[in-house]
C-alpha cells in the first residue's frame, strides 16, 4: 500500500506523469493535461500528428491544439514535440500565430526534436488518394497525411527537422521526395473518381492550394515546387533555435528535478498494434511509445493516468460493441433538468444552438449523447458514433497501459437519462453462456463483431451537475455510477469531469462512500489490486 501511495496516482505530485486515452480517442485528455500543466516545467508530445485535437476552454476562450502540447497555456512551461511525432509545419506555425495574443513569446517555449519527421502537403494529398481508392472499405482517416508520412519514415525517404538545419541537403532531398511521389501517385488511373483525379493533378503540378478545395484554394498551400522550397527555407530560419536534440533536453530537465507531463494523441484502441486494426491510426498510442517517442527509459515513468469518457464514442469505421442505434428513453421523469420554458435540451461546451425535444417524448439516447456532448471531431468536424460505456474495452486498455488511476470525463452529458447501462464483459454471440476472459479484446474484426455485451443497468440522475465544484456535491446516483466503474475496473478514479471549463474537473481526494456507508478505494485510500490489473 505504501508503494501505491508514493506513485502520486492523480498526477499532481508526479515527477513524470503520462496522460493517455483509454478508448477510441476524444476522451477529453486535454483538460486534465491543461490542469496538471500549470505545475510542471516541461510538457511533451510523443506520437501522432495533426490528426488529433485538444480543445481547451480557459477563461472563456477556446484554444484548439492539433500539434502544440497543451502546456503552451502555461507561460512558464517549456514544451517539447518528440521524435515520435510527425509535424506539418504550416499547421504548427498557424497554431503559434493564434497563440501570439495570449503569449507573444510562445515560439520561445516550443522545442522540436531533430529526429521528428516533417509532414508535407504531398503526404496529405497521397492520404486523400489512398483513402479514395479504398471506396467502401476506406479506413476513415483524417486525410492529414499521417499514414503516408510514417510510411516515408519506414521506407527511409522521409525528411526530419534536423535536415532543416542543413538546407541545401534538405532542398535536394525534398525535390527527390516530391518527384518520387509524383511518379508513384500522380498519373491518372482508369477507375479514378473526380476527387482522385483532382488530387493526382494537384500532385503532378504540386499545386497544393487546390488539392482539397478546388473552388477557393487551400489556405496556406503553394502553387509549385519553387514556392514550397521558399516556404521551407523561411520555416528553417524561424525554427532554427527551436530544433534541438530532444533526448539531451528531456534528460537534462529530469536531472534538474523538473516535473514532466506527457500527453498522448489518439488512444489505446487506435494503437497500430493494440487497436482495432486496420481501423487504427498509424502510430503507437500506448505507454510503450512514450519511451520510443521521447527517448526515455520505462523507469522514468512515475504515473500513468487513463482518460475514460463516461460513455463511449468512435469516429470513422470499425466495430463498436456498445454502439447505440435506436435505443430510446423518455425524459419525462427529468423535466426539471432538460425541459424548461423553451422545451429544449442544453448543449454542452459549444454554442451551436439548442437540442430540441418536446415534453413526454422519447429520445434516441445515441443522438442525445451526440448532441448534448457535442460529439463532433476537433480535427475534422465529423460526427462521432456514440454508445454506452464499455468497461471490457477499458480493462483491456488498462492491461496494456498499466493505469495508476482513471480520469472519468463528460459525466454531465448523461444527466437526464432515467437509466444508464455499463458493458461489464463480453460474451460470444454463438455461446452466450460463456463470459470471455477478463481483459480479453478480440484482435480480429470478425471476432469483435461476434461479441455481445453483458450489461449492468444503473439509475440515472436529473440534477444539473455541471456547476458542482466538488465530488461530494454530486447527486447520489452520479456518485454510485462513478463508484461502480471504479469497483469494476479495480483502478482508482482520481478525477471526474462535469463540464467544459477547467474548474469543472473535480478531484477525488477522499474515499468514495458506498450507499451502505462502507468506503471504496480512492487514490489516497487504496484497497484495489496492483495498478493496471483489471477484474470483474
Amino acid at each position: 500500500m505504501a508503494k501505491f501511495l508514493e506513485r502520486n496516482a492523480n498526477g499532481e505530485d508526479s515527477r513524470f506523469c503520462v496522460i493517455l486515452g483509454a478508448q477510441w480517442g476524444d476522451e477529453g485528455k486535454g483538460k486534465l493535461v491543461d490542469i496538471l500543466a500549470q505545475n510542471v516545467q516541461l510538457c511533451a508530445r510523443f506520437n501522432g500528428g495533426a490528426n488529433a485535437g485538444h480543445t481547451l476552454l480557459v477563461d472563456g476562450k477556446k484554444y484548439a491544439f492539433h500539434l502544440l502540447p497543451c502546456g503552451m497555456i502555461n507561460k512558464a512551461c517549456k514544451n517539447l514535440i518528440g521524435n515520435g511525432v510527425v509535424v506539418h509545419i504550416p499547421t504548427l506555425m498557424k497554431e503559434l500565430q493564434e497563440l501570439k495574443e495570449f503569449d507573444p513569446r510562445a515560439l520561445e517555449r516550443i522545442f522540436i526534436s531533430t529526429r521528428a519527421h516533417v509532414l508535407f502537403d504531398s503526404h496529405q494529398i497521397i492520404d486523400g488518394i489512398l483513402e479514395a481508392e479504398q471506396g467502401t472499405n476506406s479506413i476513415g482517416t483524417t486525410k492529414r497525411g499521417i499514414g503516408p508520412c510514417y510510411s516515408a519514415k519506414a521506407i527511409r525517404n522521409g525528411l526530419r527537422f534536423g535536415d532543416l538545419l542543413h538546407f541545401e541537403e534538405f532542398e535536394r532531398r525534398l525535390r527527390e521526395l516530391i518527384a518520387w511521389s509524383q511518379k508513384r501517385f500522380g498519373d491518372p488511373r482508369e477507375k479514378d473518381t473526380p476527387a482522385q483525379l483532382q488530387l493526382r493533378k494537384a500532385l503532378r503540378e504540386y499545386n497544393t492550394k487546390y488539392a482539397f478545395d478546388p473552388e477557393g484554394g487551400q489556405k496556406g498551400g503553394v502553387e509549385n515546387i519553387e514556392e514550397e522550397i521558399a516556404r521551407y527555407r523561411q520555416f528553417s530560419e524561424i525554427l532554427r533555435h527551436q530544433i534541438v536534440d530532444s533526448v539531451t533536453l528531456i534528460h537534462e530537465d529530469i536531472s534538474r528535478g523538473y516535473k514532466v507531463l506527457v500527453e498522448g494523441a489518439n488512444a489505446a484502441l487506435l494503437d497500430i498494434d493494440f487497436g482495432t486494426y486496420p481501423f487504427v491510426t498509424s502510430s503507437n498510442t500506448t505507454v510503450g511509445s512514450v519511451c520510443t517517442g521521447l527517448g526515455v527509459p520505462p523507469k522514468q515513468i512515475d504515473t500513468v493516468i487513463g482518460v475514460v469518457k463516461a460513455y463511449t464514442t468512435r469516429v470513422g469505421h470499425g466495430p463498436f460493441p456498445t454502439e447505440l442505434q435506436n435505443e430510446a428513453q423518455s425524459l419525462q421523469d427529468h423535466m426539471e433538468m432538460y425541459v424548461g420554458p423553451e422545451q429544449s435540451l442544453e448543449r454542452k461546451g459549444h454554442s451551436a444552438g439548442p437540442y430540441c425535444v418536446s415534453p413526454n417524448t422519447q429520445v434516441k439516447v445515441g443522438e442525445m449523447l451526440q448532441e448534448v456532448g457535442h460529439e463532433y471531431g476537433t480535427t475534422t468536424g465529423r460526427r462521432r458514433r456514440c454508445g454506452w460505456l464499455d468497461l471490457a474495452l477499458v480493462k483491456y486498455s488498462a492491461m496494456v497501459n498499466g493505469f495508476d488511476s482513471i480520469n472519468l470525463t463528460k459525466l454531465d452529458v448523461l444527466t437526464g437519462l432515467k437509466q444508464i447501462r455499463i458493458a461489464i464483459a463480453y460474451r460470444n454471440s454463438r455461446m452466450t453462456e460463456v463470459r470471455l476472459p477478463c481483459g480479453y479484446f478480440p484482435s480480429h474484426l470478425e471476432d469483435l463483431k461476434d461479441v455481445v455485451c453483458e450489461y449492468e443497468t444503473m439509475e440515472g440522475w436529473a440534477e444539473d451537475i455541471s456547476k458542482c465544484t466538488s465530488f461530494k456535491a454530486l447527486p447520489a446516483n452520479a456518485k454510485k455510477y462513478v463508484l461502480r466503474i471504479q469497483e469494476l475496473l479495480g483502478i482508482p478514479i482520481s478525477w471526474v469531469g462535469v463540464g467544459p471549463d477547467r474548474v469543472s474537473m473535480l478531484k477525488v481526494d477522499e474515499p468514495i462512500v458506498r450507499p451502505d456507508g462502507s468506503v471504496s478505494a480512492s487514490p489516497n485510500f487504496p484497497s484495489s489490486p496492483l495498478r493496471g490489473s483489471p477484474r470483474i
